[in-house]
């Protein structure tokens, strides 16, 4: 990232991009924010769209909170129906 501030649409249409990216980030077990932030390379602002967006359609789940006030986030496996 080069340190500008990029405008929210941008940020939310890569989610589906973003999102197979974060699913194996989590592949090791429960990651805050800024974990997942660090792994991906990108802004702990812009991972939380991300996250947030993943959570709302259940891709996404709250595992626990830290000591630092931080959810910890995992991967929802779905089930083939």
């Amino acid at each position: 990232m080069n340190g500008r501030v990029r405008d929210v649409r941008e940020v939310v249409r890569e989610e589906m991009l973003m999102r197979d990216k974060i699913l194996d980030v989590l592949k090791d077990g429960p990651k805050t924010v800024p974990e997942i932030a660090e792994a991906v390379g990108y802004p702990c602002h812009e991972v939380m769209f991300w996250v947030m967006g993943m959570r709302k359609y259940g891709h996404l789940c709250e595992d626990e909170l830290t000591d630092e006030g931080y959810y910890k986030y995992r991967a929802v496996i779905k089930e083939e129906s």
